[in-house]
């Protein structure tokens, strides 16, 4: 199984930490918000990345190289001009393959057994497997439900557009390549994706409540470097 980190972004909400640095590249914990990532999922067995660059991508590169220097290896795909969640993703198809992959946004910060992913869902059928956080302060509606009442595995629940009791996407999914299969290139949104999806009942879930934190702003950043240097995450 491979894996896409989501790393284009140009990090509006971080300024002025993001005016001359690439916010994946933004350190808690002694370093950069993406070698979390890296190393958690090499930990698990996923050592195949892929990274999609545009805002100062070339810090990325130049940091990272290819990956070695964490057991992995990198493959990149420079977008130039950002093109959202899904337009990365079907950029980055050919690098990405056939089989299910997974996707993780760069500004998170969580500790989730990423090994689990990959032994349950390297074969699946469906287009897409989301994990869902409790809603943060600055999204209290959350994005999708979870139907207690369909479950297809342990811990895996149907995901529903609406419901009584709605949850945030943690940024963090298994995704099948057929879901972005023919559409073409150029700047897309992965959140009506995975609605159309939903709505076809090709979508599961499962709910998520280890520490996650969406690291949009410097005071969520300082307040992550503080936690976890303190040892309280």
């Amino acid at each position: 199984m491979k894996a896409m980190i989501l790393a284009a972004g140009q990090g509006t909400r971080m300024r002025p930490l993001t005016d001359h640095m690439p916010k994946p590249l933004l350190e808690v914990g002694g370093k950069p918000l993406i070698v979390w990532h890296i190393e958690a999922l090499v930990q698990a067995g996923i050592t195949e990345l892929v990274i999609n660059t545009a805002w100062q991508g070339e810090k990325l590169t130049a940091a990272l190289g290819d990956g070695s220097q964490f057991g992995a290896s990198i493959c990149w795909s420079p977008e130039g001009e950002p093109l959202e969640t899904a337009g990365g993703l079907i950029k980055a198809l050919p690098l990405l393959g056939d089989d299910p992959f997974v996707v993780v946004n760069g500004d998170i910060w969580l500790r989730y057994a990423l090994g689990t992913l990959r032994e349950r869902f390297a074969s699946m059928t469906q287009l897409a497997h989301l994990v869902l956080v409790d809603n943060p302060a600055h999204n209290p509606r959350g994005d999708f439900a979870l139907d207690a009442d369909c479950v297809t595995a342990a811990t895996t629940l149907c995901v529903a557009n609406d419901g009584e009791s709605r949850f945030t996407f943690a940024g963090l999914s298994v995704l099948h390549p057929q879901l972005l299969v023919g559409l073409p290139q150029g700047k897309r949104a992965l959140a009506p994706l995975l609605r159309d999806a939903i709505t076809a009942g090709k979508t599961t879930g499962e709910y998520f409540s280890g520490p996650w934190v969406d690291v949009g702003t410097p005071e969520r950043l300082t307040e992550l470097d503080q936690k976890i240097r303190a040892g309280s995450i």
